[in-house]
């Protein structure tokens, strides 16, 4: 429980300690006297955002401390989270500067505001106006009821199996987004491999077998060219080569020798042609025959040739470009197949993940449809003792397809009337009739956690008459499970607190203050009287707020 709140330089609180009992603390004041700043001191130690404008004028920071005792198993596991061994007294503070830094602590060490907060809200339940705008919200509707059926532990652990199967969906859809895109580079890659793979091109092989082709490609000429001179001086079969051609005119000149003398050094020379050439000629063949071209080699050389040059036309510029893109060419192509066994197995796991995420959630779905008749049976009545008593509720359950919530939809529907269909709340409900059921929203739940202290912020709002006793009632009887704090501005419910807390207003010559005292029972019967009378306090209202009070506590005991 809060056993004690002190608060410094709070907008209009300068400085004020609160001591607060373990049941019903009510809190009262005229409008405007500081009773918002006392619930947003309360907020800032629980560390909800806070505003660096709420530190008072002319002050560096605010600060506000909160003192507790009888500490809940869940808060005392989240100090041990968080490092810090639980005492007896549980000491939580914070500090607003002014130029927007501040500092959080527990038992005097120094946490993040988000710690202060996780901590907080095991501590604290804070009701306010605005809460009743959840009834009002139909998406809030399902976590009401499953704050009612104490589904945590089963909707955590649906959840878990949810998160996964979104998680492999998303994988699923990464790898298959671009599936046309891949499929097309596959295409591509394989086309790649397919014209140089089959080469086996080694490093260097096209200056290698250049230079091989240029002496092999020179020697075929040359030895054309020796067979074609030996032709031309020895001839063949079917052309008279040049020696036959010299032996031919030789015997010409022979035949006419002895008639002219003058034809004998021709005869010699035209002699030692003929045997110069047929030599040549014989010459010539042996160089030819020597030079050993092997034609299919040459073949073969041209061919490789032609293969390495149009490769690394494609694909180069050099050979070493053509054999590295063939290598990446093949690691890519594994990858994208391995990607399409991984999308196999990815759908194999995610049908296996919806199965079961269905299976937790078909659970999750008879869990709430059992507690959506209890809850209507609790709620109806704790609204019929709040003057409510024609009321019907339902909490109506439609399910869907699979949401972080698990598959199904919620919305509180309500009749005000005898005789009338439950409609939903937004369109029938009236202010007054928001805050009862909110409270009995929270009478219902309240047995269903263990967090020791609940603030009501006016909670009577649009409520008078019977049915904000009846509120005081209600309000009471929470207390006796768990410490409750309620700001009011009613007298039905300032009446049965235990403990009455005053929050006045004064101003002085320069600055506006608000003091915060505890009420003992005439300053009690004083206040209830001007929440009765207005500034009017006359004998008849003072003492009909002594015997209200008197009979409520006598009712207490």
């Amino acid at each position: 429980m809060l056993k004690e709140l002190h608060i410094e330089n709070l907008a209009v609180i300068e400085n004020a300690t609160i001591e607060l009992g373990p049941r019903l603390n009510v809190f009262t004041g005229e409008t405007g006297a500081g009773k918002s700043i006392l619930i947003g001191g309360i907020n800032a130690v629980l560390g909800q955002r806070v505003s660096r404008e709420i530190v008072r004028a002319g002050a560096e920071k605010a600060y506000v401390s909160a003192v507790f005792t009888d500490i809940p198993e869940e808060a005392v596991n989240k100090l041990k989270e968080l490092g810090i061994e639980p005492e007896d007294e549980l000491i939580v503070s914070r500090e607003i500067s002014q130029d927007g830094r501040g500092a959080a602590r527990i038992n005097s060490r120094a946490v993040s505001v988000s710690a202060l907060r996780e901590l907080g809200n095991l501590l604290i339940n804070i009701h306010g106006q605005h809460d009743s705008q959840i009834l009002l919200d139909p998406s809030k509707h399902l976590e009401i009821l499953d704050g009612y059926a104490m589904t945590d532990e089963v909707l955590e652990d649906y959840r878990a199996s949810f998160r996964e199967l979104q998680l492999t969906a998303r994988e699923m859809s990464r790898i298959s987004r671009s599936d046309r895109e891949t499929k097309a580079r596959a295409e591509y890659l394989k086309s790649v491999i397919k014209e140089i793979e089959p080469l086996k091109p080694e490093p260097g092989e096209d200056i290698a077998v250049e230079e091989k082709f240029r002496l092999l490609d020179n020697s075929v000429e040359l030895s054309k060219a020796l067979h074609t001179a030996s032709l031309l001086l020895s001839g063949d079969d079917e052309t008279d080569g040049a020696t036959e051609a010299v032996r031919s005119a030789l015997d010409e000149i022979k035949s006419s020798e002895d008639i002219f003398s003058d034809l004998k050094p021709y005869a010699e020379r035209l002699a030692s042609a003929e045997i110069e050439l047929s030599d040549i000629a014989d010459g010539l063949e042996r160089l030819c025959e020597s030079l050993d071209i092997d034609p299919a080699e040459y073949e073969r050389l041209s061919q490789r040739r032609d293969d390495l040059t149009r490769i690394k036309r494609k694909y180069g510029p050099e050979l070493s470009d053509v054999i590295e893109l063939c290598e990446k060419s093949r690691e890519e192509l594994t990858k994208i197949s391995g990607s399409e066994l991984e999308l196999e197995e990815l759908a194999r796991k995610k049908s296996e993940l919806l199965a079961v995420a269905s299976k937790k959630a078909e659970n999750l779905s008879r869990l709430r449809e059992e507690a959506a008749k209890r809850f209507r049976e609790q709620v109806e009545n704790e609204l019929r003792f709040l003057n409510m008593p024609d009321v019907r509720i339902e909490m109506r359950l439609e399910r869907g397809k699979l949401t972080g919530n698990g598959m199904d939809g919620a919305e509180l529907l309500i009749s005000s009337n005898r005789g009338e269909e439950p409609k939903p709340v937004a369109k029938i409900a009236s202010g007054g009739e928001l805050s009862r059921i909110m409270l009995a929203l929270k009478s219902v739940i309240s047995d269903r956690d263990s967090i020791p202290t609940m603030i009501f912020d006016e909670i009577d709002a649009g409520v008078s008459g019977r049915a904000a006793q009846k509120i005081g009632i209600k309000l009471r009887e929470i207390s006796r499970k768990r410490q409750v704090l309620c700001v009011t501005h009613l007298a039905q419910i300032a009446i049965v607190g235990d403990d009455h807390i005053l929050i006045e207003k004064s101003s002085g010559e320069h600055r506006t203050t608000t003091e915060i005292k505890p009420l003992d029972f005439k300053g009690r019967t004083l206040e209830i009287a001007r929440i009765l009378g207005g500034d009017n306090i006359t004998e008849t209202v003072l003492k009909d707020a002594e015997e209200q009070l008197r009979s409520a506590l006598e009712g207490v005991k």
